[in-house]
Parts: structure tokens; sequence; C-alpha cells
């Protein structure tokens, strides 16, 4: 992965706190991102690129 993630892929935050989280797509390899509110609240996330859906 040659890029971060610089916001949520869920909500659209920016990942400015530090229990903020980015890692590559399991599918694809497209940067996701997630906020700890997305995270805690088990808010799924949809990869922009590939349509891969996560918790």
């Amino acid at each position: 992965m040659t890029e971060r993630a610089t916001h949520c892929t869920s909500s659209g935050l920016p990942l400015e706190e530090e229990a903020s989280t980015a890692f590559p797509c399991p599918n694809c390899n497209h940067p996701i991102g997630r906020s700890p509110q997305s995270r805690n609240q088990g808010v799924t996330y949809v990869c922009p690129n590939c349509g891969f859906k996560g918790p």
C-alpha cells in the first residue's frame, strides 16, 4: 500500500484521533480508514474501489 487513508471510509471524518486506524482493503489493497466511533459502533465500511464490505 503506497498511500494511507486520511478520512474514515464509513463516516468521512478526518482520521485525526490516536485511536483511528488505516489498513489496506482485504480484496484490492485500496486504503481504508476507520474512525474510533465507526469501529466501536461496528459501522460497515464499503471499499470505494472494489465494493468489498467489512465490519
